[in-house]
């Protein structure tokens, strides 16, 4: 059968950067307590002239360049993101047009955090039915733009940026092992974005009164949750591929809050010079944190031949899922 293999990464970040001391000038916070409950120190903010479509054309140039693939032999771009340029078109169809990946297929999907892992997945079953033979992931963000900046509880936790993977076929024993991806609705609205889709179309008291643009969350809740179903997606891609996590070179979870990925952690038996961290630079990104991520660990050289990577995500729908992959 076929395997689909990353063969490149790449990330795009703002050059904008909001720390934890601008934000003590904005809201009622202070350093201490950001880092001491979330583990983030500073955010990438997208300037005027940025958007999703653009951090995600220069994620997506990256990872062609690490490639070798051309964007017109792009098969399929798949955009996981909860900021799109538009309602519709897909910003996917912006980022085909702006590469030239004139032979690709292009749509966005909407998994929150866990959107990328859901694009991976997607990408894979097309390798394997071969339908596809490279195809470009992407997670992408502006959550900047839809964060009400005078909650304190939610304006510390996220920031902007892109990441992006080329997925191709190969016979190789390298490549993705296994991807799993479940969802909870019962828990849609502990966090969410109220505004402005058909239940509270756009108006003034929805959008400006009634502040319903904005991202809202139960941190609590999220936080309980997030553990538990971080832990049963690792656990089903380990168990799919019978390993255990000392089979793990390098776990790389989403990056939602350092008390989070360090339950999951403890909970998994994981050691901690074995899971990747970048969130005390970039904030909660969204579909673009495990992405971003896999960039820096691969160019930093993180990533060796043969070894297993574990990438789990975690995020509104609730929406969930693992990836293990023989890089």
């Amino acid at each position: 059968m076929l395997k689909a293999r990353i063969t490149g990464t790449g990330a795009a970040l703002p050059d904008k950067i909001l720390t934890n001391a601008d934000l003590e000038r904005m809201v009622d916070t202070s350093d201490e307590w950001i880092t001491i409950r979330t583990g983030i120190k500073e955010r990438r903010i997208a300037s005027d002239g940025e958007f999703t479509s653009t951090l995600s054309v220069g994620a997506a140039r990256s990872a062609l360049e690490m490639s070798g693939v051309a964007a017109d032999e792009l098969d399929l771009i798949i955009l996981g993101t909860v900021t799109p340029d538009f309602p519709f078109p897909a910003t996917a169809c912006i980022v085909q047009q702006e590469l030239g990946a004139v032979n690709a297929a292009a749509f966005d999907i909407s998994a929150a955090c866990s959107g990328f892992v859901y694009g991976l997945s997607i990408a894979e079953k097309y390798i394997q039915t071969g339908a596809a033979r490279n195809i470009l992931v992407i997670g992408a963000e502006v959550l900047s733009r839809i964060v009400d900046w005078t909650d304190r509880n939610t304006c510390i936790l996220f920031g902007d940026g892109a990441g992006a993977a080329i997925v191709q076929a190969s016979q190789d024993e390298a490549g993705l092992l296994s991807t799993h991806i479940f969802s909870n609705g019962s828990y849609w609205n502990t966090l969410y974005q109220p505004g402005c889709g058909s239940r509270n179309p756009a108006t003034k008291q929805s959008t400006i009164d009634e502040r319903l643009f904005f991202i809202k969350m139960e941190g609590n809740d999220v936080f309980k949750h997030a553990v538990r179903a971080m832990e049963e997606a690792a656990c089903a891609a380990l168990t799919a591929n019978n390993m255990t996590p000392s089979d793990i070179s390098l776990f790389i979870p989403h990056q939602a809050n350092r008390r989070i990925i360090d339950a999951t952690t403890k909970r998994l038996g994981v050691p901690s010079d074995k899971v990747f961290l970048n969130l005390h630079h970039y904030g909660n990104t969204s579909s673009a944190s495990i992405p971003i991520t896999l960039d820096e660990a691969n160019r930093a050289g993180r990533l060796k031949s043969g070894d297993i990577i574990l990438l789990t995500a975690f995020g509104g729908g609730f929406s969930y899922g693992s990836a293990l992959i023989r890089w």
